[in-house]
């Protein structure tokens, strides 16, 4: 594997580690690419207007970041690299410290789609963000605090013919021994992001896993690790933003990490709210555009939707299209569906063949088995709440929706060239 390859692969590690939830994750954008030379602005606050300027903004656990081109006039064009920060797991529940027969558990509720077996076993963190009393809210983030045990096989023979887990009562993790009445999960919170327990009013936490991203298999060809869905393609775009800002094209380079596509989009801070569109009109407001020529610059605009997809899985071939395979190492994938669930259309494939090709990076197909349901990402909500030509792209990875997914090293390395060449136009 090369070297490059497998720097980006232990950046990433670094970026996933650092990001055990969606708020931590708009954080650590925020604190690279302010690093990187961009200015953190305020949604309450004027935003400035000049070109040739680099500003980003959060909200939330959703982030969006762009580079105004010198040049830049009142129907400049926006192309955008959309991602989202959340993935499948669990979410602390109110009340959230509970247990029985002298086990502390914690009370979680499912959040998204997660693959529930993948999650016995392992050591998790508690990570999110914490509203306090004075209206201000902290990020915190246990280590190693939980685990869901497996009931030995001893106690259920038949555990290997077909596992299936009650999501109320099998799904509540232990965390220490004694009685609920004398333990408190939120102060182990508190005392991590250094505040006082008796101050929390409000919270949003979720469980990740604890165990860092790693490289393995023949020739280092393998990277495994948490949340890599969507993680790969924030970190991706982080990176190929830092490396464009100083050589943008004609158009509005702009990165736009949504949080919440695991639950629909549906909030203030998703892909199906207003915040990418918010963030570009004000952005073209700054510029001087009216309104006809805001609509003329969306016309001219790109949506690459990058989000990770299935590779062909030796152990389960009959899951997948028999012809339409992708493997991990071979590329990024462009992703396919005759019914929009990807937003991918034949303009969209030509265009990111062509950024591959410029990029010098090979790139593959993904479509369905018709008989297996396809999922569907980001593309689609933009595409249709902007108007923005989109093409869904993405990875090729195993175990998705796992406590700990599984990718190709050179894929991606291999996105972020892409993304950057897809920068500078």
């Amino acid at each position: 594997m090369s070297p490059d390859a497998l720097a980006h692969a232990a950046d990433l590690a670094d970026f996933v580690a650092a990001s055990p939830s969606s708020f931590h994750a708009a954080a650590e954008v925020g604190r690279r690419l302010t690093d990187a030379g961009f200015t953190p602005l305020d949604e309450q606050d004027a935003w400035p207007s000049q070109p040739g300027g680099r500003f980003l903004v959060v909200r939330d656990g959703a982030v969006i970041a762009w580079v105004v081109p010198q040049g830049a006039g009142t129907c400049t064009a926006v192309r955008v690299f959309g991602a989202h920060s959340d993935s499948p797991g669990f979410k602390l529940k109110p009340k959230p410290t509970t247990g029985r027969l002298g086990w502390l558990q914690a009370g979680v509720e499912i959040y998204g789609g997660p693959l529930l077996n993948s999650w016995l076993d392992r050591e998790l963190r508690l990570a999110g963000r914490i509203a306090l009393d004075d209206g201000s809210t902290v990020l915190a983030a246990t280590g190693p605090l939980l685990r869901l045990p497996q009931l030995a096989i001893h106690l259920d023979r038949a555990a290997n013919d077909g596992l299936a887990l009650d999501k109320q009562m099998q799904t509540q993790p232990v965390w220490g021994l004694g009685d609920e009445d004398s333990a408190d999960l939120l102060g182990e919170l508190a005392s991590a992001a250094e505040v006082d327990a008796a101050r929390i009013r409000g919270y949003d936490i979720v469980t990740a896993d604890a165990a860092r991203g790693a490289v393995f298999g023949k020739d280092d060809v393998f990277f495994a690790a948490a949340r890599l869905d969507d993680l790969a393609s924030v970190h991706a775009g982080v990176v190929a933003l830092a490396r464009a800002a100083d050589g943008v094209g004609d158009d509005i380079a702009m990165l736009a990490v949504f949080d919440h596509e695991e639950i629909g989009s549906e909030t203030r801070s998703g892909a199906a709210g207003p915040f990418l569109s918010d963030v570009i009109e004000r952005v073209q407001l700054a510029l001087g555009a009216d309104r006809e020529e805001q609509h003329r610059a969306l016309a001219s605009s790109w949506c690459v939707s990058s989000d990770v997809g299935h590779s062909v899985h030796p152990n389960y071939a009959g899951k997948h299209d028999p012809v339409v395979r992708p493997v991990l190492g071979s590329g990024p994938i462009l992703k396919i569906n005759a019914n929009q669930r990807y937003a991918t259309d034949g303009v969209g494939a030509a265009a990111w063949n062509g950024w591959c090709a410029d990029a010098g990076v090979g790139s593959q197909e993904f479509v369905s088995n018709n008989s297996v349901p396809c999922g569907s990402t980001i593309g689609p909500i933009t595409a249709t709440r902007l108007g923005i030509r989109t093409v869904d792209v993405g990875i090729p990875i195993l175990s998705m929706h796992s406590a700990r997914e599984l990718a190709g090293v050179s894929d991606l390395r291999d996105l972020s060239r892409v993304a950057e060449v897809f920068f500078r136009g």
